[in-house]
Order: C-alpha cells, then sequence, then structure tokens
C-alpha cells in the first residue's frame, strides 16, 4: 500500500487543483476526525443522498443503515456510491462578496459498497462505530442482539479511489479592495462537545472519554485516612448526601439554601459535575471509610494549573460529623494533593464574613487572613456577601501539616481514652449488678 492514492477522472478537479491531495493519512485523519457523512447513490435511476454515521478500519470504511432502507436493499448485490466528509475549519470574510470563502478540509470517496454479512466482520465493524463516539465506548456498553443485528445494515467500501480538498489560510482579495473599509478575517470554527448531561437514573461520573480536561488538577483522585475516604462525586450520591445534610444550619452561610427534596441536591450534584468537565471545580464525596456511608462533600475550584494556584471549598458535612475529625483530615488530605502532589505554591479559601465557625476553623488549619472581598457573592436572600480570604503558601504548608497531624493524632487518642471509660463504666455496672 502506497502513501498516496492514484488520482482517477472522478477523484481529479476540473478547477483549484492546488488544493486537491491524495495523501493517505490525510484522507484517513478527516474521516476518523468526522462524526457523520454524506452517502450518494441511486435508486430506480433517480439520485439518493442519505446522512449517516460512519467508522475506517484500515482501508475500508464502514457506513451504518438499516436492513430495511433504501441504502441497505439497494447494495444487497453490491452498489456504488460516492461519500462525502466536510469539516469547515472557518469562515474568511472577504472585503468583496465573491470572495467570501471557507477554509476546510473535505473526503470524496468512489467505488462499490457491499452489504456486510459475516457475522465476525459485522461485529467488528459495529464495534468500530460505537467506539467511535468515545475509545472505550464499546466496553462500557450492552452489545447488540441478534435481532438489533438483523436489523441493522452494515456497508464496507474499501477507500482506493479518493481524493481530499483543503482551503487553509487567510483572505484572498483583489488588490483593488485592499484599501476598502470594511472588515476581513477568518473566524475559525471548532466542534467541540459540551458537557454531559447525565440521564436519570444513571449512579456513575461521566466517563473521560466524553472529554473534559484529564490533567491530574481536575481529577478528583481517591484519599483514604482513618476518618474519611474522599472519592469523586457522581449522581450515585444524591440519595445519601440529601440524607446526610438535610438540616437547615449546616446550608446558613451557603450560596444555595437548603433543599427540600432530593431533586434539588440532583440538580447541585450536576453542576458540579457540570463545573468539572468545564475545568472549574474538582467535586469530591466525604465517605465513612468502613462503612461507606454518605457523610458531605468538599471540592477544589478556581483552578489555576499555570499559575499552580487552587482553591478549597463548597464543603458540606452532616451534623452528625462536626468535630468528629473528618473536616480536619478532609483538609490534611486535600492540602496534602494539593502542595505535594500537584505542587501548587499557594492553596485559599473563601468564607462568609458573618459564618465564624468556617473562620476559626480555616484558621485552624495553619492559614491567614489576608483580607476581605466586599461584596463578593450573592446570598440566596439576595443580599450581597462580603468574603473574607484566608490562604496557606507552599513555605507554610510544612509547619501546617505537623499541627494538622498533631491535632488529629490528639483527638483520637481523646476518643479512644473516652470510649476505653466508657468500656470500663459498663464492665463497672456489669459486676454490680452481678
Amino acid at each position: 500500500m502506497t502513501d498516496t492514492y492514484s488520482p482517477t477522472a472522478r477523484t481529479t478537479a476540473t478547477r483549484n487543483r492546488a488544493r486537491m491531495r491524495y495523501d493517505r493519512d490525510l484522507v484517513h485523519s478527516i474521516l476518523d476526525e468526522a462524526y457523520d457523512c454524506s452517502v450518494a447513490f441511486v435508486v430506480d435511476g433517480e439520485p439518493r443522498v442519505l446522512p449517516t454515521l460512519h467508522a475506517r478500519v484500515g482501508g475500508t470504511l464502514f457506513l451504518h443503515g438499516s436492513s430495511g432502507g433504501r441504502l441497505g436493499l439497494s447494495a444487497r448485490d453490491g452498489t456504488q456510491v460516492c461519500v462525502s466528509v466536510t469539516l469547515v475549519d472557518g469562515i474568511v470574510y472577504a472585503r468583496s462578496q465573491m470572495h467570501h470563502s471557507a477554509n476546510y478540509r473535505s473526503v470524496v470517496a468512489h467505488g462499490r459498497a457491499r452489504l456486510v454479512t459475516d457475522p465476525a466482520e459485522k461485529l467488528a465493524a459495529m464495534t468500530a462505530l460505537v467506539d467511535k463516539f468515545g475509545s472505550g465506548r464499546a466496553a462500557d456498553s450492552r452489545p447488540p442482539t441478534r435481532k438489533e443485528m438483523a436489523e441493522t445494515s452494515l456497508l464496507a467500501l474499501v477507500l482506493d479511489e479518493v481524493s481530499a480538498r483543503v482551503r487553509t489560510g487567510g483572505v484572498v482579495d483583489e488588490e483593488a479592495d485592499l484599501t476598502l473599509p470594511h472588515w476581513a478575517g477568518v473566524l475559525p470554527i471548532r466542534r467541540v462537545g459540551g458537557p454531559p448531561e447525565t440521564d436519570e437514573g444513571v449512579a456513575a461520573a461521566p466517563p473521560a472519554y466524553l472529554g473534559g480536561t484529564s490533567s491530574p488538577w481536575q481529577t478528583a483522585a481517591t484519599m483514604t485516612g482513618r476518618h474519611v475516604r474522599l472519592e469523586q462525586l457522581t449522581p450515585g450520591h444524591v440519595d445519601g448526601l440529601f440524607a446526610a445534610l438535610d438540616d437547615a444550619e449546616t446550608w446558613e452561610f451557603l450560596s444555595a439554601p437548603c433543599p427540600a427534596h432530593r431533586d434539588q441536591i440532583g440538580e447541585l450534584v450536576t453542576g458540579a459535575l457540570r463545573a468539572q468537565w468545564l475545568g472549574e471545580r474538582v467535586p469530591w464525596v466525604q465517605l465513612h471509610p468502613q462503612t461507606g456511608e454518605v457523610m458531605g462533600t468538599t471540592m477544589y475550584h478556581d483552578v489555576d494549573e499555570p499559575g499552580r494556584v487552587v482553591a478549597i471549598g463548597h464543603s458540606m458535612l452532616g451534623r452528625r460529623w462536626w468535630r468528629s475529625g473528618v473536616n480536619t483530615e478532609s483538609k490534611l488530605l486535600l492540602l496534602e494533593r494539593a502542595f505535594e502532589v500537584l505542587g501548587a505554591e499557594r492553596v485559599f479559601w473563601y468564607t462568609d464574613i458573618r459564618n465564624e465557625r468556617s473562620q476559626r476553623a480555616i484558621a485552624r488549619l495553619g492559614a491567614s487572613r489576608d483580607g476581605l472581598i466586599r461584596r463578593h457573592r450573592l446570598r440566596p436572600d439576595g443580599t450581597w456577601r462580603d468574603s473574607v480570604y484566608f490562604a496557606m503558601t507552599a513555605d507554610e504548608w510544612p509547619a501546617a501539616r505537623g499541627r494538622l497531624r498533631e491535632r488529629l493524632a490528639a483527638a483520637e487518642t481523646a476518643a479512644e481514652a473516652k470510649a476505653a471509660a466508657g468500656a470500663d463504666a459498663d464492665a463497672g455496672r456489669t459486676t454490680q449488678r452481678a
């Protein structure tokens, strides 16, 4: 197999021949990037053009269709087709109307498409089609049944008679038009996915192949301590969060009111996952390390990877676990990850100026109060919130880490002593009864 396709009468341009390309790798890259194509064929002497999905496997293009559709029926004994794919990369605005254009990459393939009948080849082609939606999606979904496969037609077109056409660059205006006052230039066009919208009843977090960022700064890595385990927040935690956080005092100083029903918690979880996909937040759920019970949430936000800065916030912990070591250990785990894994230079916190309990808790972590941000955010009641700004630097972290570990150790010793005293008291009462 050569690196180029040989031009034919059908793949040779009659104008703008400089834009024609026959490079095999270029053709393959365009076909692989595009999700859909148009297939032209003839039925009863009349032309038909259908949009459909495709996938390339080696030098063969597979086209998706229905076994009862026109394309599938016409291909039982093979049918001549013309397949086209176009990726628009930009709109070119010229000073003159006639020189407006587009930057694009396109492929046109001619040939005789055959119906795929071999079960193994058909299953492999179907897998390639599904994996085109995201690498690994075929393994992450139910395979087709025999009935579903019978209802689906797949056509195979060997990529032999193929050409690409490419336009790049800027405006091409007549010299006489260059002094005209009209704006000219290129508007780039990019095809990008938006934040995933999880279907109702799905408990898992959106998979990595749906896009977003894969940076460790945006990854909610699992971290486990003695009092808490931090895991990636998912829709499956909604019911547990609603049960753990059903307390108005927990929400007193937060930017959202106390949810009245689980769907409101679901909306907050969906919003957090959308923000994670956009690179704005990294949400964790706080779980009991032994039982897995949901206790609350915490997050990174205002993530600035180039500046090596991150904030900790949006923390909510059920009242049952206040003053239990959970909050302290959660912050210790988050700070260890920020400074020791990610290499952060600064970690900071915002809190409502009225939330004195939160301010004391942040100060106990070893953060310094660096200032006040006036009219920082709107509260749920419509009033403006002034936020106190706390920060800790990488230089301050080692001392803060030592103090936090000492605090946790002291709390654990006190808890063990209390438990032992309770056990002794129970034993004494048992002896007296005996």
